[in-house]
This record gives structure tokens, sequence and C-alpha cells, in this order.
């Protein structure tokens, strides 16, 4: 059972190249328990990228998860960072603005983040940067670039649509075949029991009349010798 100890850890959103357009502090808790997981992971999901909208709002993903227990974890968020830390190094601490938001959720081992109203310099790489002291202090951490544009472009389908329907047809016109073997197959079955039953009726009807004129035949009175 995991059990919630309601201790001051940081979470920040960190820079330390270029412009760093969005800046946040939080203090959270921690969760000591056990997770299902191999030692600490960080993840942004299946789908490490996002293309957003000048102006709109996006959700910048992360989960964690540890199977031997988490003490004192340390996370944070590093915009166009590339030079990743060593082992037992923790990044530098950037208190940032009003326009991000943690969303995560402790119960779902989730350190999501909220940037509201984003600009084309919020466009670039965020790493989900975690390490827990009780794995040695190795680092960990998972990337999700943003794309950020002037407006959602069409996708293009018709290639797309093109290869179902030749898909489609060629699935179509399989079933349709097998459909006609299948039934041609049965009425040859059918004329074939047919033509059976008939050769059984003729080969009883020439017996019968056999023996009906086999009984004619010795029904004959035997001539009298004079």
């Amino acid at each position: 059972m995991i059990t919630p100890a309601y201790r001051p850890h940081t979470m920040v959103l960190h820079c330390k190249t270029g412009v760093c357009p969005i800046f946040m502090f939080f203090a959270i808790p921690y969760f000591s328990g056990v997770w299902s997981a191999q030692a600490l992971e960080m993840s942004v999901g299946k789908i490490p990228f996002l293309q957003a909208v000048n102006g709109s709002t996006v959700t910048l993903p992360c989960t964690y998860a540890s199977c031997i227990g988490i003490e004192n974890l340390y996370f944070n968020w590093q915009f166009n960072d590339n030079d990743f830390c060593s082992e037992g190094v923790v990044p530098d601490v950037t208190i940032f603005r009003e326009r991000v938001e943690f969303v995560g959720k402790n119960h779902q081992n989730n350190v999501s983040i909220l940037l509201l109203n984003i600009t084309f310099e919020d466009g670039g790489q965020y790493t989900c940067f975690g390490r827990n002291p009780k794995e040695h202090h190795k680092n960990h951490s998972a990337i999700f670039n943003l794309i950020v544009v002037d407006e959602l472009r069409e996708v293009d389908n018709t290639l797309t649509i093109i290869i179902a329907s030749a898909v489609g047809g060629a699935i179509a016109l399989l079933m349709g075949f097998m459909l006609l073997k299948n039934f041609t197959l049965f009425v040859l079955t059918k004329l074939e029991e047919k033509n059976k039953e008939c050769l059984v009726t003729s080969s009883g009807i020439d017996n019968t009349e056999n023996g009906l004129s086999g009984s004619k035949a010795d029904s004959k009175p035997t001539p009298k010798k004079k």
C-alpha cells in the first residue's frame, strides 16, 4: 500500500541556455511505497511530441514509476537544455512565471504541467527530469517536443483513402470469390447426391421387374404327359 508522506519538495521548469519564456516553482508531497516498474522511470507517453497553435494551452505529460519505493523524489522540467546532468547532480533551480501550472496528481504518479497561452518561443525540447536517492542518485529523464505553428494544416488523406479503398475492394473481391466457390461446391454436391439417388432408384426398379418376370414364368402350369 502506498502511503503519502507530505514533505515539501521542489518541482521546477528549468533553463540554462537561450530564452526561458516560462517560469514556475512548486512544492508538492512525495509518496513512499512500492510501485510495479523497474527502478525509477520517467515517461512522456507513446507520442513524445505535440503540434499546437500559437496562443493555445497545452499539456506537457510526464509520469514516473519505481519498484523499489521513492524517498525524497526530486523532479523538474527543463526547456531547450541539451546538457544532461551527471549522476547525482541536481539541476539549478529557477523560479518561473505564472504561465505554467502544475496539473500532476500524486496518486497517479503524474508530474505533468500546463502551458498557458503558448508563443512561438515556447516551441522546443522539454525534458522531464527525475532522481530517486534510493537508486544511489541515478538520474532519469524523458524528452517531449513542442511545435508551435500559426495554424494547423489539414492533412491530405487522399492517398490514405485510395489505399484503404483498394484494400477494401480486394477484400470484397476475395470474399465474393469464396462465396461463389462455396456456392458452386454446394450445387455440385447436391447434383451428385441426386444422381446417386436416381441410380439407386433405377437399380431397385430393375430388380423388381426381374423378380416379377421370374415369378410369372414359374407360375405357368406344367404340361401334362400323354
